[in-house]
């Protein structure tokens, strides 16, 4: 006779504390088996079988693994599509319920949808929850019911909500005994999953409240240890979003904007999907890009000649992470210097970026390229002598990326102000503004 369990498919979620999925999970009645699934229809879509993402991944499966060990459960890790992990999952187990948390991609959505009609044939039920974000989907809107489209706005009705509303609590940890007691799963090596190993420097999960005290006045500082350093840990759930907005709330509303940057920008992409893959405003489908292949290949690789730019792509070739400021003004220096389409620097980052995540990838270059919603207006191109000078005066950030620096440095390969003045005339053109 087959085992009866819940299963509980962990996704973007790999912790189990305070994991809303797994609560529900371990109080269903059934014994809890946890399964991650190594998707192919992702996986086979990477470059770079040397990608930090999937080590990154690889390695908080192993530290999911050891703590399950030392409660008698195992992990169970599959290796295929979706669909066909979940046939053969219910043809080893009696599987009475499947818990997992919300998705707000395309693709995963997609995909949700496709395994909730494949176990509803089975009579499986398949319940979902809100995990990654503090409000999703149609949680915050306009008074009329449309999405909001506008940051300032869109926030001050997320912190009325989120003050007026208690946060729910899910707290796994002290539900564990419900998981299955099982021997130990077969756990897939990277080079079995058709992958190296690559170096991740991620830092820990642990939070820094100094920092966070004293970020209104250091996030900005490429050259000082002054952000959370926590987007990949929120990227892959390797913490709780709601104990982080809890300790911002308390600590610095500026570092609480930017986790409602987060809500914000996946609503987004929950209303309009078409933003993967065109502008957010129409019109600006029509700017006549340059292209320059050449071009984009030097600022791939921080061969600009523009050293503020050159340090942060540098950075993150080398370390799969980048500075936030130092993102916005080699974004900006792509698509307004070099005129070249935003999608083509999207989709670099989607590759290079360790806490890679569509919706704020996707959000932050449409405002760098002036054709997002709430997006910085088309003529405000950021000048990277002065950025340098605000945020970098003595060029502590470029040296740590740009070994030798100064000596032997190439040439800009655009002058600053002649590009300004190009990019100003073929936005103003493009988009009828002449």
């Amino acid at each position: 006779m087959k085992e009866q369990v819940s299963v509980c498919w962990l996704r973007r979620d790999l912790r189990l504390f305070d994991n809303a999925a797994l609560y529900h999970a371990l109080m269903s009645g059934h014994p809890v088996l946890l399964i991650f699934i190594f998707d192919t229809l992702i996986l086979e879509k990477l470059p770079d079988k040397n990608d930090r993402r999937v080590s990154f991944i690889h390695q908080s499966l192993r530290n999911l693994q050891e703590a399950l060990r030392e409660r008698g459960s195992s992990l169970l890790i599959l290796h295929g599509e979706p669909p066909a992990c979940f046939e053969k999952l219910c043809s080893r187990f009696d599987v009475k319920n499947v818990f997992t948390n919300h998705d707000y991609e395309p693709y995963a959505i997609d995909r949700d949808a496709k395994i909730g009609s494949m176990l509803a044939g089975q009579a499986i039920p398949f319940r979902t929850f809100k995990d990654q974000v503090i409000f999703e989907r149609s949680e915050v809107m306009k008074p009329d019911g449309s999405p909001y489209t506008v940051f300032t706005p869109y926030s001050r009705i997320w912190k009325q909500k989120y003050r007026s509303e208690p946060t729910p609590e899910f707290p796994s940890e002290e539900h564990l005994d419900a998981l299955l007691k099982t021997a130990l799963f077969p756990f897939p090596s990277l080079a079995e999953l058709g992958f190296e190993k690559a170096e991740v420097h991620t830092g820990s999960p642990e939070i820094n409240e100094e920092i966070l005290r004293h970020y209104h006045d250091t996030r900005n500082i490429p050259s000082v240890d002054g952000t959370s350093k926590l987007s990949v840990h929120l990227r892959f759930g390797t913490v709780s979003v709601r104990r982080l907005v809890r300790l911002a709330a308390e600590l610095n509303e500026q570092w609480l904007n930017e986790l409602i940057w987060r809500d914000f920008f996946m609503m987004i992409l929950f209303q309009f999907p078409e933003v993967v893959a065109g502008c957010f405003k129409k019109k600006y489908e029509q700017i006549r890009w340059r292209n320059n292949e050449h071009e984009f290949e030097l600022w791939c690789k921080g061969e600009t000649g523009y050293p503020i730019v050159d340090a942060g792509m540098r950075q993150l070739n080398e370390t799969g992470w980048m500075h936030n400021r130092v993102r916005m003004i080699v974004a900006s220096f792509l698509v307004k210097h070099l005129l070249i389409d935003w999608r083509w620097g999207e989709a670099y980052f989607a590759e290079k970026l360790l806490d890679y995540e569509l919706a704020s990838n996707n959000g932050n270059w449409q405002w760098a390229a002036g054709c997002g919603c709430d997006a910085a207006p088309y003529f405000r191109i950021f000048n990277p002598h002065e950025q340098t000078r605000k945020f970098d005066p003595e060029l502590k950030y470029i040296k740590t990326w740009i070994k030798g620096f100064p000596d032997y440095y190439p040439e800009p390969i655009v002058e600053h102000d002649a590009a300004r003045k190009r990019a100003l005339q073929v936005y103003k053109e493009s988009l009828g503004a002449l």
